[in-house]
C-alpha cells in the first residue's frame, strides 16, 4: 500500500515558529511531527510514502532523507506554486500503482485505525472514502453529511450557525482509487474539498464517510501545537514519547540532564537531553523543555513549551508560552499565555510580554 502526505503548506498561522522550518517537521518531543505520521503508517503496513513539498522543501527533505532511517521508503514530488490539495496529490500520479492510496495532510496528528478505514472503503466499493471527525465549532470547517450506510450525501462549505446541523468534518485523511486522480485538471490549482469530491458526488459516484472515533488534531496554530504535547503527556493520545521513559512522578528526564536538588518539578513534565535546571527553580505540570535548555535559578515555568538550546534566565516567569530555539531571556523576564517567541529571540532584563500589556 502507498500513502501521499501533503506537506507543502507555509504554516502561516504558526509563525514565527515556521519562518525557517516547515510545519510538518516542527518538533513534538524532539521528533518531527511527520515522525508520528510515519509511525502510524508503518503500524498499518504502509511503507511506500510520497511527500508533496513546496515551502522550504530542501529543509524538509534534508531532515527526512530517503526514509531508510525511519524504516520506510520516502519519495518526493514538488510544487513550483501552490496547487491546492488535489492538484498537489495529482503530481504523484506517475508514482502510484493500481491499489487504493491513502492521502493525509501533513499537519494532522491522529491514531485512526487505517486498516479498518481501508476495509470500510473496500466494503462500500467507494471511489473515495473520507475520514471524519467531530468538532465543537462546525462553522469553521466544511461539513460532510453521511447517510446511515456511511455514504456521503452532501457537502457544505463554511456553514452559518443555522446551517450547522451536523458536526462532522473531514479529518484530512482519504482513501482514493487511483483513477479518480485522472479527473484533476492538469497544471492548475484544484481542491479535493471544493472541487474533486463534490464533482464525484454530482456524477453519482459512491463516496464513503468513515468516523473511526479516534483522536484527531489539526496542528495549525500555536495553541493546537501546544495541545498536542499536553494530550500526549496526559494520555489522551496513546502515543509513546520516543527514547525517554517517565519516572514514578511522570517526569521524563533525558540523558545528561542535571536538576539542582532544591528545584521543584511537578509532573507530567518532559525534560530533553542535557537540560540544566537551576537552584529553587519550579517546573509546573505540562511543561515541555527541549534538549540543551538552561533554566536559571528561581525561574518559574508552567504549561509552556521551550525549544532546544534556549536559556531562561534567573527569576524568569513563563506561563502558557512557547519559546523557539536558541532564545536568550535575561533575568526577571515575564512571558504570559499565548505568547510565542521565534528562534534566536533575545529579551533584556525585566522584559514583560503579557497579553494586554
Amino acid at each position: 500500500m502507498q500513502a501521499i502526505i501533503i506537506a507543502g503548506g507555509q504554516g502561516t498561522r504558526l509563525r514565527p515558529l515556521t519562518y525557517d522550518l516547515p510545519k510538518p517537521i516542527i518538533p513534538i518531543f524532539n521528533r518531527p511531527l511527520l515522525y508520528y505520521q510515519i509511525e502510524l503508517l508503518k503500524r498499518h503496513g504502509i511503507t511506500d510514502i510520497i511527500l508533496n513539498l513546496h515551502y522550504l522543501a530542501d529543509v524538509l527533505e534534508t531532515t527526512l532523507g530517503d526514509g531508510s532511517a525511519w524504516g520506510v521508503q520516502l519519495r518526493y514530488v514538488y510544487e513550483s506554486q501552490p496547487m491546492g490539495t488535489a492538484g498537489a496529490v495529482a503530481l504523484a500520479r506517475p508514482l502510484l500503482g493500481r491499489e487504493p492510496v491513502l492521502v493525509l495532510n501533513g499537519d494532522v496528528l491522529t491514531d485512526l485505525d487505517l486498516t479498518r478505514f481501508l476495509a470500510f472503503h473496500r466494503d462500500l466499493r467507494a471511489k473515495v472514502s473520507i475520514g471524519l471527525t467531530r468538532v465543537s465549532d462546525p462553522t469553521a470547517y466544511g461539513l460532510v453529511f453521511v447517510d446511515p450506510h456511511g455514504r456521503v450525501s452532501r457537502f457544505l462549505e463554511k456553514p452559518s450557525y443555522d446551517e450547522a446541523v451536523v458536526d462532522t468534518v473531514s479529518a484530512g485523511l482519504y482513501w482514493l482509487e487511483p483513477e479518480v486522480l485522472d479527473r484533476i485538471p492538469a497544471g492548475e490549482p484544484y481542491s479535493f474539498e471544493r472541487g474533486l469530491f463534490p464533482s464525484l458526488l454530482a456524477d453519482g459516484q459512491v463516496l464513503g464517510g468513515y468516523f473511526g472515533r479516534s483522536y484527531w488534531l489539526d496542528i495549525g496554530t500555536p495553541r493546537k501545537y501546544y495541545q498536542a504535547h499536553h494530550d500526549i503527556l496526559s494520555g489522551r493520545l496513546a502515543l509513546s514519547i520516543p527514547d525517554i521513559r517517565p519516572n514514578a512522578d511522570q517526569i521524563w528526564i533525558g540523558p545528561g540532564t542535571e536538576i539542582d536538588p532544591s528545584a521543584s518539578l511537578l509532573g507530567p513534565v518532559y525534560l530533553g537531553r542535557g537540560v540544566r535546571i537551576g537552584r529553587h527553580a519550579r517546573i509546573n505540570p505540562y511543561t515541555i523543555i527541549g534538549d540543551g535548555v538552561t533554566i536559571g535559578d528561581g525561574a518559574w515555568i508552567g504549561e509552556s513549551l521551550i525549544w532546544p538550546h534556549s536559556v531562561i534566565g534567573p527569576a524568569c516567569r513563563l506561563q502558557g508560552a512557547i519559546v523557539g530555539k536558541h532564545c536568550q531571556l535575561e533575568r526577571d523576564c515575564q512571558i504570559g499565555h499565548g505568547m510565542v517567541l521565534g528562534g534566536e529571540t533575545r529579551l533584556g532584563k525585566g522584559s514583560i510580554l503579557i497579553p494586554g500589556r
